[in-house]
């Protein structure tokens, strides 16, 4: 969805003035590269593309979690789907 906007159109439309402002959950490249104009802007919110509000997100982050990642974590091995301190997400 986020290549759908002329995303260095909407930055300069945005630092203009002409758009009041914007909310993102998803860019053209993602993640979000560091050094992305929109990290910068204060009329941005930029909010993680993510799809916990489905009707089965809740049942199946549970599965994951109970069949996946917990056994890993017993097991001293590596997690599946590691959050990145470094890369903010």
């Amino acid at each position: 969805r986020g290549p759908i906007i002329d995303e260095n159109a909407m930055i300069e439309a945005l630092k203009e003035g002409k758009m009041k402002g914007a909310a993102l959950d998803v860019v053209a490249t993602e993640p979000l590269p560091v050094e992305s104009e929109l990290w910068s802007l204060d009329n941005v919110l930029l909010s993680p593309h993510n799809m916990d509000m489905t009707e089965t997100f809740t049942a199946e982050a549970t599965d994951f979690f109970l069949k996946e990642n917990l056994p890993r974590f017993v097991r001293g091995e590596t997690l599946l789907n590691p959050v990145d301190q470094a890369a903010g997400y």
